[in-house]
């Protein structure tokens, strides 16, 4: 890709970008939120056309029309937002469009029918998911959803594949085995464009990194020169001095002698084999780690008032909470950022400002009208506060990048002052300097005696920001971890069932 620039509305996404990928490598492609690798990936993936600029393939000029001369010409491309369909099973959506013995209307035979079901179940063990391909889409968890679009890009055989965060909705087993998927089609000579914000799987898999800031092309480093600083530094214009994350102050004694905040005992959610039991004190960072399916999400929404509990008690604040909808947890404080933004976190057509003011704008009416000045006076809060890359806050967020949208829904909960602020993925896709920021806030919140239950994947960012860590597996607290006893291996044979239960005193 030579020179490609791409503007839209007024903004320029991209300017004067090159970009080479080899047959056979691993390129990672970097930036902040923002900096415009998904934009890029799209004008390769025919998604979107390039206001100036060429792209050769295999020294060749091409033009790409749209997906399908994309797709012609060997192309791939795994959205970070999945695009699946949720009506129809697996087999459905590995093949839509391309379907097997496909007749008029594309209607498809029977007897292609069982072909395609035959050709995906192939396609679902090479990536290690375990589901019939008569399952529909809408039943999968997020995670397994994504392994569904890679096997989608896996059937088309293609020679150029883009990955966009493939691994932000992935257990640590299925990003295992989504890098031996890289590993093998690199020996098959696929050229691979890794998108990235995890410098530890950039290092693990790429053989160069490309590194993109504000919409520009800043520099190329081979495999032996990518070392951490040296990518951040490319990515932020400066060098991110210290920890990423702050320094958590020790638990004093009178702290751990106060009521907790939030009582949990013997919480039974939908489709868990027993009740879930901890309490969270004022200012504590409470982790929650676990594979995909291993009910955390579950817990959290009933907490929420999302789902209703089957049985057992909590308390808030030393006060019986039993919320019914999630604006009865919303009134007693405790406010949710969702895992899914998309679906749960945002309305995406709305502005920056009106999804701001959204969860709380009966506060901002006088007299049955909104205030529109005091929604603004916050939303632009929240965008400096969180550095949330927009060019005005009447955007629609819905153009925004999926980073940004997270910034935005933990930026509505922030500015209503949460005495309970559950957080599901908060840095599912974004990059190493929003990172830092959230990381800080939080810890922030947490100082002003905010009380934190933070859901994760990533176990970095668990043992990095936490006080206490509860450990669940299939959907029971399989431990309960101070401090003092944190460590990757620990956590890790806890959330595997390699380590017996254990508990903290």
């Amino acid at each position: 890709m030579r020179g490609i620039t791409k503007r839209f509305a007024g903004v320029t996404a991209l300017t004067d970008v090159s970009l080479t990928a080899r047959a056979g490598q691993v390129l990672a492609l970097m930036g902040e939120n923002g900096a415009g690798k998904s934009t890029l990936m799209k004008i390769l993936g025919g998604v979107q056309p390039a206001d100036a600029g060429e792209i050769r393939i295999a020294g060749q000029p091409v033009t790409l029309e749209g997906v399908r001369d994309a797709k012609r010409l060997g192309i791939a491309l795994i959205h970070q937002e999945l695009m699946l369909a949720a009506n129809l099973d697996i087999a459905a959506n590995i093949f839509l469009g391309s379907e097997p013995g496909a007749g008029k209307l594309g209607l498809v035979a029977p007897l292609a029918r069982r072909e395609m079901n035959k050709q995906a179940a192939a396609l679902l063990a090479r990536v290690g998911l375990e589901e019939a391909p008569t399952t529909p889409v809408g039943a999968l968890t997020v995670g397994q959803r994504q392994m569904v679009e890679i096997a989608r890009a896996l059937s088309a055989s293609a020679r150029i594949i883009v990955m966009d965060e493939p691994t932000s909705s992935l257990s640590a087993q299925e990003s295992a085995r989504l890098f031996d998927v890289i590993r093998q089609l690199r020996a098959d000579g696929v050229a691979i464009l890794y998108i990235s914000h995890r410098m530890e799987e950039v290092q693990l898999l790429a053989d160069r990194v490309t590194v993109l800031r504000d919409g520009r092309h800043v520099g190329d480093l081979e495999r032996a020169a990518a070392s951490t600083d040296k990518i951040v530094a490319l990515m932020v214009g400066r060098e991110l001095t210290g920890d990423y994350f702050p320094p958590r102050p020790a638990v004093s004694s009178q702290t751990a002698a106060e009521a907790p905040l939030l009582e949990v005992e013997d919480l039974l959610v939908s489709g868990a084999p027993a009740g879930v039991s901890f309490q969270l004190r004022r200012g504590e960072i409470l982790g929650f780690a676990g594979l995909v399916g291993a009910g955390r999400t579950e817990l959290v929404e009933t907490i929420f008032g999302v789902t209703p509990a089957r049985s057992g008690t909590m308390r808030l604040g030393g006060r019986p909470f039993a919320p019914r909808r999630p604006r009865d947890a919303i009134r007693r404080g405790v406010c949710l950022a969702p895992e899914d933004r998309k679906r749960n976190g945002l309305v995406l057509p709305m502005s920056v400002a009106e999804n701001s003011s959204l969860p709380n704008v009966g506060s901002y009416s006088r007299w049955g009208w909104l205030d529109r000045a005091t929604e603004r006076r916050v939303a632009q809060t929240e965008v400096a506060r969180l550095g949330i890359k927009t060019s005005s806050i009447a955007t629609k967020v819905v153009t925004l990048s999926g980073g940004n949208q997270q910034k935005v829904v933990l930026g509505k909960w922030l500015a209503m002052g949460p005495k309970l602020l559950i957080l599901d993925e908060p840095t599912r896709g974004i990059d190493v300097g929003a990172r830092a920021e959230i990381y800080r806030q939080v810890a922030a919140l947490a100082a002003e005696g905010v009380a934190i239950l933070m859901v994760s994947s990533d176990l970095e960012e668990v043992i990095g920001m936490s006080d206490r860590v509860v450990v669940m597996r299939e959907r029971r607290v399989a431990g309960v971890l101070e401090r003092a006893a944190f460590s990757p291996e620990r956590i890790g044979a806890l959330m595997t069932g390699a380590a017996k239960p254990e508990v903290a005193a």
